[in-house]
């Protein structure tokens, strides 16, 4: 096949040419099976001042797409930790922001500053961090103001078979709680896999040395059982011509709504921990950043009404899921279509985000964005023209300078008009906490996701459009309707008089 018959578009109008030192030429962009062609016109054909440009294609050595109108220090700092603790700070003293991880050396894959209890000091922070697998020591995740109670993450410990200890640790979570509190350690992992890992140098938190702290096993798989999960699931999907007994047995046989399922009952135990039983919560499982951001994450959008704002959730992304060091570029390395295998790839984001479109579906009114930002945040984790999801921490991306080199994400889905595309038109403000329901009849396939390609949604994509014009019109009548109103009651004293009445 020639080159020729690939070009689909072969001219483009107000092409803008920028050159270093140069004023920009805008012009008419062709394209041939041999050259790039830009013409600018200023005083039209034959005109004088007329330019042109002849590029050999073959002298091209890169094409990169850009974002429009967006410069590359924008979005970075939208959601900045230190406005997430101004918001507790003005609740209550207990905590402190500290940089004792600014250059990395306490906690290679923890952001620069992180919230602690107030009554520890930097240097208990250092002995503590040594007492925990990657360096990642139990760190404030939520506060939650109803009860002003906590929720940590953190990994695991390294008490090892002779069951050593840490007094610093210890002190860190034994501040966490009042004299008569206690606290429960949800751990993600089952109890043979921990009593394993302690065999190996890791280990749990022993009831002699955390008195106050109780602990429940809520084993949630994270790696390639994961990824098989979700190879499966592909698999069956585009499988057309299986049969329903057939379709419903693969679906059943590849497990992914079982993880579904208990990704959002343990959530659910975290927060009703907070909620219900007024006790503070820490997370981990063994590295702390996969299945302990996914329990973090889940429970705060249960719990938190701010966090299911179209803002608040991608604040919350930013803290719990790409600032808090889940390992993107190992996970997201390849989706389930390729034929690639890598040890430590796993869709553990994905499943955050269908335990999302879960909540979604069941709580319609109470989230503020819709699916298509689920799925836009998919494609980004996997391929993406921005640098949001690049690299495995905040220390990689500085590294890499992704700040200085990338877009942000969040700077293109806030602007006017991308942020209408991914805004919920049901949305109205829920201040309750939403339980959801994790029967196997509520569970359901997210068909948005993983038929896309399947099943044409052109329909569905319609009946939203036709919601949203008709909830515009609403408020533009409601609007119009007050407005009206409160122009007769100004204009005339007795509709005045019967309104005060």
């Amino acid at each position: 096949m020639e080159f020729s018959e690939l070009i689909k578009t072969a001219t483009v109008e107000n092409v803008v040419l920028s050159c270093a030192g140069l004023p920009a030429v805008k012009g008419t962009l062709c394209i041939t099976s041999h050259h790039l062609l830009l013409s600018s016109c200023p005083g039209g054909d034959s005109q004088p001042g007329t330019m042109e440009l002849w590029l050999l294609i073959r002298n091209v050595d890169a094409v990169e797409k850009r974002p429009q109108s967006l410069k590359l220090e924008e979005g970075w700092h939208l959601y900045p930790l230190e406005q997430y603790f101004q918001q507790i700070s003005s609740q209550t003293s207990q905590w402190r922001l500290s940089n004792v991880n600014q250059d990395f050396t306490t906690c290679p894959t923890y952001p620069g500053t992180v919230i602690v209890p107030a009554a520890v000091d930097d240097d208990a922070l250092r002995k503590a961090a040594r007492f925990r697998q990657g360096g990642r020591f139990p760190v404030l995740s939520y506060y939650h103001p109803k009860n002003g109670t906590a929720m940590l993450r953190s990994s695991q410990p390294l008490t090892g078979p002779n069951r050593r200890r840490c007094r610093e640790d210890e002190l860190l979570l034994g501040t966490v709680l009042d004299e008569e509190e206690r606290g429960f350690i949800i751990d993600t992992r089952s109890a043979q896999a921990a009593k394993q890992a302690r065999m190996s140098g890791g280990g749990t938190e022993p009831k002699s040395f955390y008195p106050k702290w109780r602990r429940l096993h809520r084993p949630l798989e994270r790696g390639r059982p994961l990824q098989e999960s979700f190879i499966k699931l592909v698999e069956a999907c585009n499988d057309s011509s299986i049969s329903m007994d057939r379709w419903l047995s693969r679906l059943d046989s590849c497990r992914w709504l079982s993880h579904v399922k208990a990704a959002l009952s343990t959530a659910c135990l975290a927060a009703q921990c907070l909620d219900r039983e007024k006790v503070s919560v820490l997370v981990h499982g063994a590295e702390g950043t996969d299945t302990t951001l996914l329990v973090t994450a889940l429970a705060q959008l249960i719990l938190e009404p701010s966090c299911r704002t179209l803002q608040g959730f991608q604040g919350l992304l930013q803290r719990e899921w790409i600032e808090a060091g889940h390992p993107f570029h190992l996970r997201c390395a390849h989706s389930a279509y390729s034929h690639a295998r890598l040890k430590q790839e796993a869709p553990l984001f994905l499943l955050f985000l269908d335990c999302v479109w879960q909540l979604s579906r069941q709580f319609p009114f109470s989230l503020e964005f819709s699916e298509q930002l689920l799925l836009t945040l998919f494609d980004s984790a996997y391929a993406s023209a921005y640098g949001t999801f690049l690299c495995n921490s905040e220390k990689e991306r500085c590294l890499c300078k992704v700040k200085e080199s990338t877009h942000c994400l969040w700077a293109w889905l806030n602007q006017p008009g991308e942020r209408k595309k991914y805004l919920n038109p049901l949305y109205t403000h829920n201040p309750l906490v939403i339980w959801p329901s994790v029967e196997p009849q509520s569970i359901q396939l997210w068909q948005g996701l993983f038929l896309r390609w399947i099943r044409s949604s052109q329909y569905l994509d319609e009946a939203w459009a036709e919601i949203q014009h008709l909830v515009e019109s609403s408020k533009a009548l409601g609007k119009e309707s007050r407005g009206s109103r409160l122009s007769q009651s100004l204009s005339d004293p007795t509709a005045r008089v019967e309104s005060e009445r």
